[in-house]
């Protein structure tokens, strides 16, 4: 047999299991991956965006909340209201006032129009009078017919070199409830900025805010921020139109860039009138993923490796355990049952080349379930031992010794005619009546029927020892401790 197929024949076991090994590791690795993959996907679409989106809502509501109140104050403030009522005399008097409400609350600006006179006044005095006519002027008119109490608006600041601020406009009213002017503070975008920075830096996302015309007007500080039109900038133009939507509820979607998936979290904020955009490439949320699986794959080809051998270890001391047991009996140390009917045909087909007799012996323990009864199993098991040390060592070297049943031996005697084998079985009657079997402290000693038979010319196993049987049968039958034989030429 050539050297490659009797190595295949002999290791096809480990070859398939390898194979199985493999397959298994990869396929459940590969799984493994594209479940998580897919599971990040699904928790940055629809939970990790959306709460980033949220988060940032939630802290631009936090941070006009307290303008908002500031507002209100003035607004609802009697000499605010009595110093419009009374003409607006004195300037100076309500410059300081705002003044005043600029440095105590840290706002960026504080200011005053009145209905009466149009006038525009903030803490350094009186900027400018507002007409219906200017552009930059309308939010005024526009707070004037707003039922709401107030609105949140962003503008640009002439007071502040034209700098982009939250204004929160608050309508005042007379003690009639009618409108009499405008007040309230300003806010630069700095502030949301510095929030924007902090929740990507805790996220890792990309956050910014976008004009209903597609212009990024808030995007953090970071070097790498999205600049100019979205509808310009490479990947999301795509999307721009899909975006620009005037839905408060959040929008999922997602657009390709280098090779790469990025997912896109969208939403318009009434209170600033822009688009709230918060997006994430889905390459940076995969690479831990990768190491894992890398990773994975390091350890599965560990362990299957580890695997093969110690099953080849396994195999190879299973074979060799599996070849003794195929013959030996563990009790005893003697050939069991079936290795007793390999040796026999052996010895069967050489009886008539040699012309020598052949001698079955079987032994029987008498009364052992006695033993069992009354001293338990492991008495039982140490008078088995012993019982077939016994034979053991009143046989010859070449007679074949094996453990038939449970207290059953079976000896083959080679080149012994009928009547050696009867004298070796007394023999073996008297040397196992006179043994001492200690167990637990106590002396057991036990007795043996026993049957003989000579081999005749063509009988099968099952004859030969149907006949040694029937012999063991009637030294049992005639009361024990005895040894029967059977005639070669008679019938069981």
């Amino acid at each position: 047999m050539p050297p490659l197929l009797h190595f295949w024949k002999k290791y096809r076991l480990l070859a398939w299991l390898s194979a199985l090994l493999v397959t298994g590791f990869l396929t459940t690795s590969i799984a493994s991956y594209i479940v998580s993959r897919d599971t990040i996907r699904r928790d940055i679409a629809e939970q990790g965006l959306p709460l980033t989106g949220d988060s940032i809502y939630s802290e631009i509501q936090k941070g006009v909340l307290q303008p908002t109140f500031i507002s209100s104050l003035m607004a609802h403030n009697s000499f605010l209201r009595d110093w419009i009522l009374d003409g607006e005399k004195d300037t100076g008097r309500v410059v300081r006032y705002l003044a005043e409400v600029k440095q105590k609350y840290g706002t960026v600006t504080s200011f005053m129009v009145s209905e009466r006179s149009h006038k525009y006044y903030y803490a350094a005095g009186m900027l400018k009078s507002v007409s219906a006519s200017e552009a930059r002027d309308k939010w005024f008119f526009r707070v004037r017919e707003m039922q709401q109490p107030y609105e949140i608006n962003v503008d640009y600041d002439l007071a502040n070199q034209d700098a982009v601020t939250i204004f929160i406009n608050y309508r005042v009213l007379d003690y009639q409830g009618n409108f009499i002017g405008a007040t309230g503070v300003g806010l630069t975008l700095d502030t949301l900025a510095h929030t924007i920075d902090e929740v990507q830096r805790r996220f890792n996302r990309s956050i910014y805010f976008v004009t209903p015309d597609g212009k990024i007007v808030a995007a953090g500080r970071a070097a790498h921020a999205p600049q100019g039109s979205i509808y310009r900038l490479p990947g999301i133009a795509s999307i721009a139109d899909r975006i620009i939507n005037h839905s408060t509820k959040p929008t999922q979607l997602a657009y390709r860039q280098d090779h790469a998936t990025v997912m896109v979290n969208s939403r318009f904020i009434p209170e600033l009138g822009w688009y709230l955009v918060v997006s994430q490439n889905e390459r940076e949320a995969v690479k831990p993923l990768l190491r894992v699986f890398a990773m994975n794959l390091a350890i599965s080809a560990l362990v299957t490796l580890l695997v093969l051998m110690i099953t080849l270890f396994a195999v190879n001391r299973f074979r060799r355990r599996l070849e003794n047991a195929a013959a030996i009996d563990a009790m005893t140390g003697l050939l069991n049952r079936q290795a007793f009917e390999f040796v026999f045909e052996q010895a069967r087909s050489e009886v008539p080349r040699k012309q020598q007799a052949l001698s079955m012996v079987l032994i029987d323990i008498d009364l052992f379930k006695l033993i069992n009864d009354d001293h338990g199993h492991l008495a039982g098991d140490t008078v088995i031992r012993g019982v077939a040390a016994t034979i053991r060592a009143a046989v010859r070297d070449d007679d074949v010794i094996s453990r038939w049943g449970g207290e059953e031996f079976l000896l083959l005697l080679k080149d012994c005619p009928l009547g050696q084998a009867l004298a070796v079985a007394e023999k073996l009657r008297h040397a196992i009546a006179g043994q001492r079997y200690c167990f637990d402290g106590k002396q057991l000693s036990v007795s043996v029927s026993i049957g003989v038979a000579e081999y005749a010319a063509q009988e099968s196993l099952a004859g030969f020892f149907a006949r040694a049987d029937a012999a063991l049968y009637r030294a049992k039958g005639g009361g024990r401790n005895r040894v029967e034989s059977a005639d070669p030429g008679q019938s069981a």
